[in-house]
This record gives structure tokens, sequence and C-alpha cells, in this order.
């Protein structure tokens, strides 16, 4: 898919997508630096959209893990399966709040999101929180992008720790949060 059909698909959901455009390769580089992928077996991206997140974690993840990405735009779907043909690469047209039915049991070293969760109807909202923190390992992280501090307090319901970061180099200023 072109850069201009992604940025059109950006904009004409933007009720799901959350963004004015998309995430950018420093604000990438800065939220992956808060996971060690070192050893990691399973990883959970929330979100997928135009790959920017998806490529940033397959070029630190190891050659034996796995990455569940989960995406709701089945355009965004049909452009991550391109971009990421590998086996151990697996895209998931389904929403974030059914995550419990892929992991097969089994928890996620981290889960990264950038999903808008303040356009995100409560209910299902919550049941993202929930399910994350369910389906995340004891040592392992939730790890967020998001433009609003104020979703600190909506993770601490869920979340006995969060770290928050900062950065000014994307469009507009995002925080990064870091959730135990």
């Amino acid at each position: 898919m072109s850069r201009n059909k992604l940025f059109k698909e950006l904009f004409t959901n933007i009720g799901t997508t959350g963004a004015i455009t998309f995430s950018s390769k420093p604000l990438v580089d800065k939220m992956l630096s808060f996971a060690d992928f070192k050893g990691a077996k399973l990883l959970v991206e929330l979100g997928g959209g135009d790959g920017s997140i998806t490529k940033g974690i397959v070029e630190r993840m190891d050659s034996d893990a796995k990455l569940l990405v989960f995406e709701i735009s089945r355009n965004f779907c049909d452009n991550l399966e391109k971009m990421f043909p590998q086996e151990n690469v697996i895209i998931i047209c389904d929403s974030a709040e059914n995550i419990d039915k892929y992991l097969d049991q089994v928890k996620a070293d981290f889960i990264l999101s950038s999903l808008p969760f303040s356009l995100i109807p409560k209910p299902i909202r919550a049941q993202i929180y929930r399910k994350s923190k369910d389906s995340v390992t004891e040592e392992g992280k939730f790890i967020q992008i998001c433009y609003s501090y104020l979703l600190k307090y909506q993770f601490a319901d869920y979340f006995s720790e969060i770290k928050t970061s900062f950065t000014l180099k994307n469009f507009p200023p995002a925080f990064i949060m870091i959730c135990n």
C-alpha cells in the first residue's frame, strides 16, 4: 500500500486510529528502548497501523521469538501482511479486547501498544487493560504510547508500577507509559 493510501486510511478512520500522523522513528525507538528483547519469546503489539512500531520490534526481536500484531482495519492488516511475511509475525485482524483468544494461555513477555484509549468506549477499554495485565508475564511490561498523561491514572487501576517518559520528537509530542 502506498504512503498516500496509508494516510488516507489513517484519516478516514481517525475514530479508530486516534492519530493525525504515524509514529515517528524517534518515538518508536524511545518506546522500544524500555523493552529488553533479548530472550523474549512472545511479543504482542496492539494497533499495528502502518507498521512503524512493528518494524522496530521485528528489527530487535530474536529470530525464534513470535510477534502477534492486533489491528482492526482490514486495509492496515493487508498492508502489514505484505510488509511482514515472516512466519513468526502473525497479523490478527481483530480487536485487542480479544487478546486472550489468541495467546493459547501463554503469557507475553511484552505488550506494546499505540491504541487510542481516549477514543475507545470505557467498557472495551477496561477489558483491554484487564486482559493486557492478565496476558503479560510477571517480569514483563505493558508499554503504551499516548498523548494524554491522564491515562496514567486509568492504567493505575490495573498495573501497580507505572513509569512515564515523554518525547517532543513526534507530532504531536507523546508520552510513553511503562507498566508492570
